[in-house]
């Protein structure tokens, strides 16, 4: 039935784009080109409508059963319409965090999703009592913002985000959670029927519409599936959205470092440093697809290994990861503790 369901939402997403798109151009939902876009032409950007409704449709065919499924549902409407209304009218960066905010309070207290507590290694349970909210909703922004900031070229955010959801549908299998595992597949043949007219050269923008839902979705899916368990295991969902977290973190990294406001845009995301190494567009989008998947086993196989091994892998990915960070300019051009003192050792 599932499987069945998938296709159905598959389809629905197919179907639905095109008119989608007739509908953006109608009510001048589009995306113009500045200095900090890539595209070279006015674009519909409220693919994310699309999106939500094949997942709907595939949602409500299959109707998974969960205690937090109608606070989600509730949460994810609120995201879309904040969504929709940035795409239509641009609206301030305190108004889309409203928006967010309304969103995860909705889930945390009346989807009743919250992270409780945490089992420490060698230190038993830790309970985080009233800073459960906060921590809950912080996450949930974070996340929803993270997969917001990597929509910058065609195809990439909705593409990063079906490989996430692919994993933490398998991640919830391992887990035995049969609503995250649903919903999830279903969001991600929702999400990969919408890249087919996504993908580079794009006839459609997901525009926030899209990318904050997504990122809303996977934040509440991966917290669904792994709240109140073992400190090692809640690395998890942090490893497998390895590629929007890492690129936000830098991200402020960056801007603490250059002395700007966290919140101020720029062209040098990890999109825009692969650009300018010398990829193309669709190689840039491949690259960043194939690290998600990297992300994405390594945290099916963290799930496995013991507690040494857990950090052992965990040790290996950080520093990969700056590695790259330090050699594509992630943090900046004269950002390059390790590689400095990789050569200081070689002399």
């Amino acid at each position: 039935m599932l499987l069945f369901t998938m296709v159905v939402a598959f389809a629905s997403s197919i179907i639905l784009t095109p008119l989608v798109r007739k509908f953006a151009f109608r009510i001048g939902a589009v995306d113009k080109p500045n200095y900090r876009k890539v595209h070279a032409s006015i674009m519909p950007r409220i693919g994310g409508l699309a999106i939500f409704g094949a997942f709907l449709i595939g949602y409500f065919l299959y109707m998974p059963k969960d205690e937090h499924a109608t606070g989600i549902l509730v949460g994810a409407f609120i995201i879309i319409m904040t969504g929709f209304l940035d795409d239509m009218f641009e609206i301030t960066a305190k108004a889309k965090v409203f928006g967010q905010l309304a969103a995860a309070i909705v889930v945390v207290t009346w989807g009743g999703l919250q992270i409780e507590f945490i089992n420490l290694p060698l230190l038993g349970q830790l309970d985080f009592g009233y800073l459960s909210i906060p921590i809950t909703i912080i996450w949930i922004i974070g996340i929803t913002n993270a997969i917001n900031l990597i929509d910058g070229l065609d195809g990439l955010a909705a593409g990063v985000s079906t490989i996430a959801l692919i994993t933490i549908s398998i991640m919830a299998i391992i887990m035995g959670n049969p609503f995250v595992m649903a919903t999830a597949a279903i969001l991600a043949a929702s999400s990969f029927g919408f890249l087919f007219f996504n993908f580079h050269p794009a006839k459609i923008f997901m525009g926030d519409t899209g990318s904050l839902f997504l990122g809303f979705m996977i934040s509440v899916l991966a917290l669904l599936g792994f709240k109140n368990v073992a400190f090692i295991s809640l690395i998890i969902p942090v490893i497998m959205l390895g590629v929007p977290i890492s690129d936000t973190f830098f991200a402020i990294v960056r801007r603490i470092r250059m002395k700007q406001k966290i919140s101020a845009p720029d062209k040098s995301h990890l999109h825009h440093c692969l650009l300018r190494a010398g990829f193309s567009h669709r190689q840039t989008v491949l690259i960043i697809y194939g690290l998600a998947a990297l992300f994405g086993v390594a945290a099916i196989l963290f799930s496995q290994a013991t507690v040494l091994g857990s950090i052992l892998l965990l040790v290996i990915m950080l520093l990969a990861i700056e590695v790259l960070v330090e050699v594509i300019g992630l943090a900046g051009a004269n950002y390059r503790p390790l590689l400095n003192l990789v050569r200081m050792i070689g002399r």
